[in-house]
């Protein structure tokens, strides 16, 4: 990952959104770091049992993260979009990292549907 990133997360302020968002239910939280992997919490019940509702979700999500990257950096939407794809395509063709389970598992309690995927740490390091 590049840019600017901290070490705690740095809560993306809503406030202007409430009535948006009014009624949704958060399922993905996900953090980046610097120049390394990313961490991801899902809460698959928030939208559904099926696991093609996430995938639906995270095109929602892409299309929307080309209109932010498209007024961020000023790029064409449509650049931003085939960028973000390209990306996609290569972590799909050869990850870069290996997901596993946060152990313990964070805030986890009986029953609690939250997995916790954390990059798997490099022995090397």
């Amino acid at each position: 990952m590049t840019g600017r990133a901290t070490a705690k997360p740095v809560p993306i302020d809503l406030t202007r959104h409430t009535e948006l968002i009014a009624g949704a239910r958060e399922f993905l939280r996900v953090w980046a770091s610097e120049d390394g992997p990313v961490t991801c919490f899902v809460n698959p019940v928030s939208i559904g049992p099926d696991p093609a509702a996430f995938g639906l979700a995270m095109v929602d999500c892409i299309r929307h993260a080309a209109a932010a990257y498209a007024r961020a950096v000023d790029i064409p939407e449509k650049a931003a979009l085939a960028r973000i794809w390209q990306g996609l395509d290569a972590e799909r063709a050869a990850p870069t990292t290996d997901a596993v389970e946060a152990t313990p598992p964070v805030a986890a309690k009986r029953g609690d549907p939250i997995v916790s995927l954390v990059p798997k740490q490099d022995p090397r390091r």
